[in-house]
């Protein structure tokens, strides 16, 4: 008779897996990818390290997992503030959504360079192009609001744009996080035709 996992044993089987990439996701945070060695991941995580392997065949999918995990939250975090936005200010969520993407960012450096930036496996670049798709799904929605005549390309334009801009300083621990959100939120309204109406919710 074949073995058939029970709810115990799949419960602990996940609760393991999400201690790995737990584990990953904080020495990621530390160091980038480069300290989240596997040996490091099991001993963070308390298993061994061929139980991190029977969780995910290659560091590349472990890692991919731990970059859709935590760009889905900065996704969401920047959503939220452009739904806080008040109603009828389309210039407003796009400010929110923009602003909340660069603070976050400076306020997590080192993690926001492993998103952006840092060099990284094919199936970890992949992971990226979806998480910048879906920043510039946020932007193209409510620049179709502002109005934009072209929301898609000023919305990719846009999440480059802010990726660029932010390498320098996410290397740099003097950047005033304050002004330099404010500014790249500015210049981004004032290159798509949008006044700042309303103060962005962060």
């Amino acid at each position: 008779m074949p073995y058939r996992p029970t709810e115990r044993t799949e419960a602990k089987r996940a609760a393991t897996r999400e201690r790995v990439v737990a584990a990953a996701r904080a020495l990621i945070a530390r160091g980038g990818y480069r300290e989240a060695q596997v040996a490091a991941v099991a001993a963070r995580a308390g298993v061994a390290t061929g139980t991190v392997y029977r969780h995910f065949p290659s560091k590349a999918d472990l890692f991919a997992e731990v970059f859709r995990s935590v760009s889905q939250r900065e996704v969401d975090a920047a959503r939220a503030a452009a739904d806080a936005a008040p109603a009828g200010t389309a210039a407003g969520r796009l400010a929110a959504a923009i602003e909340t993407f660069a603070r976050r960012a400076l306020r997590a450096r080192r993690q926001a360079w492993a998103l952006l930036a840092e060099p990284v496996d094919p199936a970890v670049e992949a992971e990226r192009l979806t998480f910048r798709r879906a920043y510039a799904d946020l932007f193209a929605r409510a620049l179709a609001e502002v109005p934009h005549p072209y929301p898609e390309i000023a919305a990719a334009a846009i999440v480059g744009g802010l990726a660029e801009a932010l390498v320098g300083p996410l290397a740099r621990r003097d950047a005033d996080a304050d002004e330099l959100a404010a500014a790249l939120t500015d210049f981004t309204l004032s290159a798509v035709g949008a006044a700042r109406v309303a103060e962005p919710v962060v």
